[in-house]
């Protein structure tokens, strides 16, 4: 249209409010513009954030992949020189290398669902991102459970509604682990054929956590629990499925681990969420040798756990554990670990933890509460090395503070502060008591250097006498880590890095478990099988411990 085929108003000011009605459309088709300007540059820009993530992902599993055939090599190697002399040196050589394997081929695993999680939804053919070797029939000997998916309309086409006839059937053999034993559960699934228009209709197939998988929900955590839990490593574990006839490799355990990883992942950022949201943390690490693959030698990482457990003072509150594994421990792991967290923080006197204390720090304040075990500890050694040292009034004093924690356990918060009045009489005596024998003791004499330790930490441990909500020392956390300083003593040391995350995902769905009273091994079980099936994301509560747990006391209870 030409501007002389505009109807345009004669008159001056009809003109004038025409141009600036114009004016106004003009400028809304501009910001219009703009707007879907800016909405194509950032679509752009998260697609060319997940195809580099995508990169990055398979640029992993190639490197992967060189280091597992490389490592096989070295493996198959010491293997053929087990002989002589340097016997016991191969084979522990041998089982380092296994454990990389382990923890390598895990993380091969969980790339791969990366990738896979970012393909289109109508891409239909499963990316060949490396030759897995062909799956052997599950052993004939095992006891078969048979269940049948009748198809829908069961003997009735769905299409016309005319009868149907058997066509015949589709078999999928799933290998499952019930406690003590394997069995096979057969699900068949009979294909109706319709006599009048060749309708074929079929129940679908079984829904696994792995798909195309052999592996059932109840042997994924039969196989997660004894790892991290019982600390039997992949290649024992297969060593000991062999005696009972199942031939199970631990490339292939290692392939379902890494899997059911990035399944759980979910899972254990929501855990995570939890345990931030607590107004108090209890914090503690231990070290773990992880071992650098193709070197044999050996590093030291570190595993830390943050717990929520409020049920001295609120026993309604659900307790988690989150782990969190690093290369090292350095004070920047802390920080990163915690920076969603504002609140108490009980844990040791590590020098990393300082920076958090920041009164000007954003989310908000941490605030440090000691240990009093720590003290107590330190004085006790103290005790034992001298009989007749003056740490024993100081281990007098502790212990009237524990008789009082005695008294006030389960109590609500504002009664635990009135009754904890006494506590902070006795920590003044306690603390005037150090500063007399710093005075008068050797300043090199061990009972001095655990006095100056005590004294340093004096208003962090004075800090639970003045908030009911806080605990008199960290032994919560230690005990959570307990289990790992066990497990040590099997595994010796991780596998890589990766399997220290892992491991570090893992701790915290069991432990949480365990916090909460409940069977990891049935939890795990259930929670597999349901995402096997495709529990909406936006449901992911129903599956932490405590809520699973309640759910079933009720069903158990309408039952």
């Amino acid at each position: 249209m030409s501007p002389t085929d505009l109807d345009l108003p004669s008159d001056p000011d009809e003109l004038r409010a025409f141009a600036e009605v114009m004016k106004a459309r003009l400028a809304a088709s501009e910001q219009a513009l703009a707007q879907e300007q800016k909405a194509l540059a950032d679509e752009r820009k998260a697609h060319d954030a997940t195809r580099d993530e995508l990169g990055a992902a398979r640029n992993a599993i190639k490197l992967t992949t060189l280091q597992i055939e490389k490592l096989k090599a070295q493996l198959a190697t010491l293997r053929r020189m087990k002989f002589g002399q340097s016997s016991e040196r191969m084979t522990q050589l041998a089982d380092q290398l296994e454990l990389t394997l382990e923890d390598l081929e895990a993380q091969q695993a969980h790339a791969e669902c990366v990738v896979r999680g970012h393909l289109a939804q109508d891409e239909t053919e499963e990316p060949k991102l490396r030759r897995k070797p062909k799956r052997a029939p599950l052993p004939d000997h095992l006891p078969r459970d048979v269940i049948v998916h009748p198809a829908p309309g069961v003997d009735r086409c769905i299409a016309c509604g005319s009868a149907a006839c058997v066509l015949g059937e589709d078999v999928t053999e799933v290998l499952e682990y019930v406690p003590a034993s394997f069995r096979v559960v057969r699900h068949v699934r009979p294909k109706l054929a319709c006599k009048c228009c060749d309708t074929i209709t079929q129940a679908p197939a079984p829904a696994l956590p792995i798909p195309r998988g052999r592996a059932g929900p109840g042997l994924l955590a039969h196989i997660i629990v004894a790892k991290f839990a019982d600390h039997l490593p992949l290649y024992r574990q297969s060593q000991i499925y062999a005696r009972e006839g199942v031939d199970l490799s631990r490339s292939t355990m290692a392939d379902w681990l890494g899997q059911v990883s990035w399944l759980l992942d979910p899972l254990v950022e929501r855990l995570g969420s939890h345990v931030m949201a607590s107004p108090k943390l209890h914090a503690d690490d231990t070290p773990v040798p992880v071992l650098a693959p193709g070197t044999g030698k050996t590093s030291t990482g570190r595993l830390w756990v943050y717990l929520r457990d409020n049920r001295r003072w609120s026993p309604a509150d659900r307790p988690a554990a989150l782990f969190r594994y690093s290369p090292d421990r350095k004070g920047e792991r802390p920080r990163e670990h915690l920076a969603a967290f504002a609140g108490y923080l009980q844990a040791d006197a590590y020098a990393g933890f300082n920076a958090l204390y920041d009164p000007g720090r954003e989310p908000g304040v941490i605030t440090p509460v000691a240990c009093w075990a720590h003290t107590r500890r330190k004085l006790h050694d103290v005790l034992v090395a001298d009989r007749g040292s003056a740490a024993r009034k100081g281990l007098a004093m502790i212990a009237q503070l524990y008789e009082i924690e005695r008294l006030v356990g389960g109590e609500p918060p504002m009664e635990r502060l009135r009754q904890r009045s006494a506590s902070q009489l006795i920590a003044f005596d306690f603390f005037a008591w150090a500063d007399s024998v710093l005075g008068q003791a050797s300043a090199r004499s061990p009972l001095a250097e655990a006095l100056r330790y005590a004294v340093k930490l004096k208003p962090a441990l004075l800090a639970y006498t003045q908030d009911g909500r806080l605990e008199i020392d960290n032994n919560l956390a230690e005990n959570a880590l307990r289990g790992i300083a066990v497990g040590r003593k099997n595994w010796l040391f991780a596998g890589a890095d990766c399997g220290g995350e892992r491991a570090a995902a893992m701790y915290s769905l069991l432990e949480t478990a365990k916090l909460n009273g409940v069977n990891p091994q049935v939890w795990l079980t259930d929670v597999l099988d349901r995402i096997g099936k495709g529990h909406p994301i936006n449901r992911l509560d129903e599956l932490l411990p405590w809520a699973w747990k309640a759910a079933r006391s009720g069903e158990h209870g309408n039952g």
